[in-house]
């Protein structure tokens, strides 16, 4: 069985995200764990106005909308047959990946962002970073922001 650790916030319920884990499931059993990042709300885009200013602190509001993203992500997920477990993770991704690969061993990792010029973590070349720090596999998907907010 292979293992497939997912990091994405934004780009969690996309049409990319979901179509590369259907090939996975489509080619060989797979079990996958999503780490939702609790990107700070400074650093997002189209953040709704509820989040950026209602509630507590920042990065609780961060914490709640990652965890609104992960439980949406997981439910579709599942939807497609995948196994998948996840959870919120540090706000700094790589740190994040870190902290999970300590309890969830990946043979590949699964980067979604925003398309570049919108992504901090493209900006902070976050894919080629985790290649480096950690010697698993990378992919990146690339989110097409136009064909998702159709779907």
């Amino acid at each position: 069985m292979r293992r497939c650790l997912i990091v994405a916030n934004q780009t969690l319920t996309t049409d990319t995200l979901s179509a590369a884990v259907e090939e996975r499931v489509a080619a060989e059993t797979h079990e996958f764990h999503v780490v939702a990042p609790a990107t700070p709300l400074d650093d997002q885009v189209d953040v709704p106005s509820a989040y950026r200013h209602l509630g507590p602190a920042p990065a609780d509001r961060a914490y709640a909308l990652a965890a609104q993203r992960l439980d949406h992500a997981l439910d579709q997920l599942g939807s497609l047959g995948a196994t998948v477990t996840g959870e919120v993770g540090d706000p700094d991704a790589l740190e994040a990946v870190r902290t999970t690969l300590r309890h969830f061993t990946a043979d590949e990792i699964i980067v979604s962002t925003l398309p570049q010029g919108l992504s901090r973590w493209l900006h902070r070349d976050l894919p080629s970073r985790l290649r480096k720090v950690t010697g698993i596999t990378v992919t990146h998907l690339t989110a097409d922001r136009d064909a998702d907010a159709r779907a």
